[in-house]
């Protein structure tokens, strides 16, 4: 029986290890025979990507467009408007005519024809249109407020500057009437304001909602954030520059800096007489006061295109139309700007492409321009490439492209969406707002 005890843990043993081959062979069959059978280089690399990598792109923003009548957009546009191709005969395309300041402050137009569009628009497309108010997202009010101002009230103390305020109060009596507008306060509600005088007779009460702004210039802290608000993109006034490519980027562009336009200015835009008396007439220094008339525009796109720098200092407000034109000229914006706030800034790093002076490093002599001979040629031709690679999201048209600013602006608001809907849901249960 002493005997018997050895050779059973023995056979135990052997047992154990059977079952050991066993099971590995299993996993080994297992494994082979689950695996494809020619699995290709690609299939292999896809299932190597991380998992956010392989899910498909976020579905577009549902909007809901208010049917306002044509006295609130497009009938303040020309008469002769061609229609705008895939969008139907009613609305009209932007006329080549309409330059200037009403062309800066179009994003209104271009954010209402996106949303016309025909079809689907593939994965191009970061806001649809629905026509059932209870599944939609946001509302988008499609009140040509910058354009109202320049046709109705620019000189702010003409009669028709009443024709400007008579259309704020009644958009203001069919938006209150709008239960959509009552359940929310106007949160979801997104208004272009991108002049900085559009809306001005009404505006505190529109406080509440995702305002389209050039910048926080002109309102005060109680009206505009970068909590709720999107800071779009001027639409540029020169020609996008295409085929950019010489064979020397940097011998291509003579001038070392240049600036064209308006330099007596108001508030911010004093700066612009004091840099007049101190880079005017230097050495590869073009700084030219001009107006936006056909002429002048045109030789500020020769300009841009023949420089490596572009000088943009705050206009009437912090920003103005001069830096998108550099942009899409492929000039290298030198920004000079105490409180610029910038378009897109949550996904694009405006350094790799731009300097950033402040006001009294400009205003010190020969330092500006110091700093930009100073700068290597390798590091120049970095920052051009950077800016050639971005110049696309700049680009309003339609029907709208992926990526272009009509596209941008739209995800900017669908960022906003989730703080919207908190401060929506909050508002619903508490008995003391904001009481801590």
């Amino acid at each position: 029986m002493a005997m018997a005890a050895p050779s059973i843990r023995t056979v135990a043993s052997v047992f154990g290890l059977l079952l050991l081959v066993f099971a590995l062979s299993s996993t080994a069959i297992y494994l082979v025979s689950s695996a494809p059978a020619a699995a290709s280089p690609s299939s292999i690399l896809l299932n190597l990507r991380p998992f956010a990598a392989r899910c498909p792109p976020a579905p577009p923003l549902r909007v809901f467009m208010y049917d306002l009548p044509a006295r609130f957009h497009v009938a303040m546009m020309p008469t002769n408007s061609a229609p705008a191709n895939g969008s139907g005969a009613a609305f009209p395309a932007w006329p080549p005519s309409a330059g200037g300041i009403r062309r800066q402050h179009s994003v209104e137009y271009w954010m209402m024809a996106s949303l016309q569009m025909q079809g689907g628009g593939g994965g191009a497309r970061e806001a649809v249109r629905v026509r059932d108010p209870d599944a939609a997202e946001a509302f988008f009010v499609p009140f040509f407020s910058s354009l109202s101002f320049n046709v109705h009230g620019r000189n702010m103390t003409d009669p028709d500057t009443e024709d400007d305020r008579r259309l704020q109060v009644e958009l203001m009596d069919i938006l209150w009437k709008s239960k959509y507008w009552q359940r929310s306060a106007g949160r979801d509600h997104v208004i272009p304001m991108h002049h900085p005088n559009a809306f001005r007779f009404l505006r505190d009460m529109v406080n509440a909602s995702v305002l389209i702004v050039s910048d926080f210039g002109r309102y005060t802290k109680e009206l505009a954030s970068l909590k709720k608000d999107v800071v779009a993109p001027y639409v540029h006034v020169v020609d996008s520059l295409l085929n950019d490519d010489p064979s020397d980027p940097f011998e291509a562009r003579p001038t070392l800096l240049f600036f064209r336009g308006r330099t007596v200015r108001k508030d911010e835009g004093k700066i612009r007489k004091k840099l007049a008396k101190i880079l005017k007439d230097k050495d590869g220094v073009r700084f030219e006061d001009s107006l936006a008339t056909g002429d002048g525009i045109k030789t500020s796109t020769e300009g841009m295109r023949s420089s490596k720098f572009c000088l943009h200092p705050a206009g009437d407000t912090p920003s103005s139309c001069r830096l998108f034109d550099a942009i899409v000229s492929h000039c290298v914006p030198v920004i000079i700007s105490s409180r610029i706030e910038l378009p897109f800034e949550d996904e694009i790093d405006y350094s790799e492409f731009s300097l950033f002076f402040s006001v009294e490093e400009a205003l010190r002599p020969d330092y500006l321009l110091n700093q930009l001979r100073q700068m290597p040629k390798e590091k120049w031709v970095e920052m051009w490439s950077k800016l050639k690679n971005v110049s696309s999201h700049y680009e309003f048209q339609y029907p709208p492209r992926k990526g272009d600013a009509v596209n941008m602006v739209w995800r900017q608001v669908k960022h906003k969406i989730p703080a919207v809907n908190l401060a929506i849901h909050r508002n619903r249960r508490l008995k003391i707002p904001d009481w801590w």
